[in-house]
């Protein structure tokens, strides 16, 4: 038989992240040179065993929390020490902090015991240098041969990095068997009811990183949140803290932060997912967007290249230190790569929706040009055969098969099972298309620049050729179809794809209603949120990556939409959901866990694979806080609309520091949905909308 190489997993694994380190081990407190346990800088394991031990035996694990945003707690006992009774009399915890170079570890030894005890406390560690994508693979590294000089100090080196092991007043182990797992070693002899504290330290020095960790505060606010339902509070601080430790910038413009997209595999710039990272944290200020939009802007494409999909306004899909390669899959991603189909107009809509926001004047003004290469590329790269449709085909022969978000080589099937063929057309992504025609039309007349009437009169032929294209019979009635394949045939599957439609203007308000009834299908929302796809398709199942699963931020940017459209009880439903599987995973919500059905299992299911902490899966707490109070500005038209989802069925809310034009303000929601708004700038007008529920109109086609 042979041995398949497996993606190792995660769901277990216990991390502290500051990017652009992050630390993953057991739950108790173990590092154990397997799978993706480790310490990880950017896109290299620098540590793959840090295994505590107490006169050679592991401590035994009591629980572990969390210990400030970057930090967590291990408790274990050492019951063979202390007195002979059935209390544990001796206590160790394990403080493990990630720095933005490195990690620091406290060992504290804590006895209650009536007599001495005497120990030896000791770490053993590893490091293999594994890139990323050998360590995704499932596939593994030699671990390297330590060096050591000065008392204490461990040192290993490879590909220009170095790493440093510290500990203070440790002996050092490197001799024979010791070469490539030394170990640092302390005596310990504590008096009755005494303690001591063990301290080592990890530092990387990597000057050839794309990535760097900023310094300073976060560009964003963290509001004051009371409120009824609690777990809205609760899901916002664990969210706010696990991106504060997800901050990064180019090695080369340490002042443009973004947000890396998750922990261990994507932490690094990815347009995709810090673009819409920066706009679900618009509620928080616009600096977090400005720095997104400058880092992708300046590697913005110039010319064709099929190697890397780059393409003259293309934007960015992810950046690496080296070639990301997975040969198991056939994948060879280039150190700078392109192969998105939605990246450039999601960079168009952050820019529109930060100026809406009150980004200032004199930091968009230097973005229009990049505004309009990106709308280039939108009217003459983007729809290769001409048929007024944007579409994709990787035509590398080993770039993403599918390069929508859901960019799994299976994500695009029909009802029936069957995989489309490429080139393919992504429903989602016309709507994201002719958002940006509008939105790129309205900054253009905005600022003075020409060819305003051109976009907007794109956007109108594009909706209406997705109109008479994309519409399917099914189950639920009308439907539109999840894409159109290398023939132009409909993919007919339900998918949540359709929910990303809503607010982007492709659709009338009939069809709008319609597809937020078929979101509330118990097909697609029957678990805990949406399902990536409804459970009457036969490539559903609810462990796979793009065919079943429930991601966070899909759940978050649909349930926006439709409480922005005014479908209440459907944004309530999924908020329900969210919430719940919030509450399952203590607040820190996965990249995506398992479709099953609430009525099936009473808790989420982990997609053993995921990534957590994610950018965009804790940024959906911020996105649902902007649902919950409904508060949309228009700060260059004067007006901010609100449309609370708070009131009778979410409960009152109070937010204090959500910021629009740089002015901190607070709105209050009562339980009978009435809002109230303070502290906008002058001459912002509120527009009150109350809370009422569009009951669906009869189908639309």
């Amino acid at each position: 038989m042979i041995e398949r190489q497996l993606q190792p997993l995660l769901h277990e694994l216990v991390g502290a992240v500051l990017a652009p380190t992050s630390a993953l081990g057991d739950a108790t407190g173990q590092i154990r040179p397997t799978g993706v346990q480790g310490v990880f800088h950017a896109d290299a394991r620098v540590l793959s065993r840090a295994e505590l031990r107490v006169d050679d035996r592991e401590p035994e694990g009591l629980t572990h929390g969390d210990d400030g945003p970057h930090g967590v707690r291990f408790v274990s006992l050492a019951r063979w020490l202390g007195d002979p009774v059935p209390d544990p009399t001796v206590r160790i915890d394990r403080l493990r902090r990630a720095t933005r170079d490195g990690l620091t570890e406290e060992v504290r030894v804590v006895s209650t015991a009536t007599v001495g005890v005497r120990a030896t406390v000791s770490v053993d560690l590893g490091c293999d240098l594994a890139p990323i994508e050998v360590v995704k693979s499932g596939g593994t590294a030699p671990p390297l041969e330590a060096k050591t000089g000065q008392p204490g100090v461990l040192s290993w080196s490879a590909d220009g990095i170095t790493v440093t092991v510290t500990g203070q007043g440790a002996d050092v182990l490197t001799a024979g068997e010791w070469s490539t797992a030394p170990r640092l070693a302390w005596p310990v002899e504590l008096p009755p009811g005494g303690e001591t504290v063990l301290r080592w330290r990890l530092t990387v020095e990597d000057p050839r990183a794309v990535v760097i960790g900023p310094a300073g505060e976060p560009e964003w606010s963290r509001p004051e949140v009371s409120a009824d339902d609690r777990r809205l509070v609760r899901l916002l601080h664990r969210g706010l803290d696990d991106l504060r430790g997800l901050r990064l910038a180019e090695a080369g413009a340490p002042q443009d932060v973004f947000l890396g997209a998750g922990v261990p595999w994507f932490l690094t710039l990815f347009g995709r997912d810090s673009l819409w990272a920066a706009r679900m944290m618009l509620p928080l200020g616009t600096d977090l967007a400005a720095g997104t939009l400058r880092v992708l802007a300046r590697r913005q494409g110039t010319r064709i290249d099929p190697a890397t999909g780059e393409a003259p306004g293309k934007i960015l899909h992810e950046l690496r230190r080296h070639e990301f390669a997975l040969s198991e899959h056939g994948l060879r991603l280039p150190p700078a790569y392109y192969g998105t189909v939605d990246a450039t107009m999601l960079w168009v809509n952050l820019l529109h929706d930060a100026w809406r926001w009150g980004l200032p004047v004199d930091q968009i003004e230097p973005l229009l040009p990049y505004l309009e290469a990106s709308l280039r590329w939108l009217g003459e790269h983007a729809d290769p055969d001409g048929d007024g449709l944007v579409e994709y085909i990787d035509t590398s022969g080993h770039g993403l098969s599918n390069q929508g978000w859901k960019d799994s080589g299976d994500a695009v099937r029909f009802h029936d099972g069957t995989l489309a063929s490429a080139p393919i057309v992504l429903a989602e992504v016309q709507g994201y298309a002719h958002e940006a025609a509008v939105n790129g039309a309205a900054l253009l007349d905005a600022f003075g620049r020409p060819g305003g009437d051109r976009w907007r009169e794109h956007a109108a032929a594009l909706a209406g050729r997705f109109r008479e294209r994309f519409w399917v019979d099914g189950r639920y009635g009308p439907q539109p179809a999840l894409a159109l394949d290398r023939d132009k045939r409909p993919v007919d599957s339900l998918t949540s794809n359709i929910g990303h439609l809503l607010g982007t203007g492709l659709l009338t308000a009939d069809e709008e209603t319609q597809v937020a009834r078929l979101l509330t299908t118990d097909a697609l929302a029957g678990g805990f949120g949406l399902r990536t796809m409804s459970t009457d398709d036969a490539g559903f199942s609810p462990l796979s990556y793009h065919c079943g699963s429930i991601w966070a931020h899909d759940t978050a940017i649909v349930l926006a939409g439709l409480a922005r459209a005014g479908h209440r009880d459907a944004a309530l439903g999924l908020a329900e959901g969210l919430l719940s599987a919030a509450e399952a995973f203590d607040y820190r919500l996965p990249e995506l866990y398992a479709g099953d059905d609430r009525s099936v299992v009473n808790r989420p299911v982990p997609y053993p694979a995921a990534c957590r902490p994610q950018a965009w899966a804790a940024a959906s707490a911020v996105l649902l806080l902007q649902a919950a109070t409904g508060l949309y500005p228009d700060v260059p038209g004067g007006t901010v609309r609100l449309a609370p989802l708070a009131g009778a069925e979410l409960g009152a809310l109070k937010v204090n520091g959500l910021q629009v034009a740089g002015r901190s303000v607070t709105v209050t929601v009562d339980n009978t949905g009435h809002a109230t708004v303070y502290g906008l700038p002058t001459p912002l007008t509120p527009t009150p909308t109350l809370p009422t529920q569009r009951h669906p109109a009869p189908s639309p086609l």
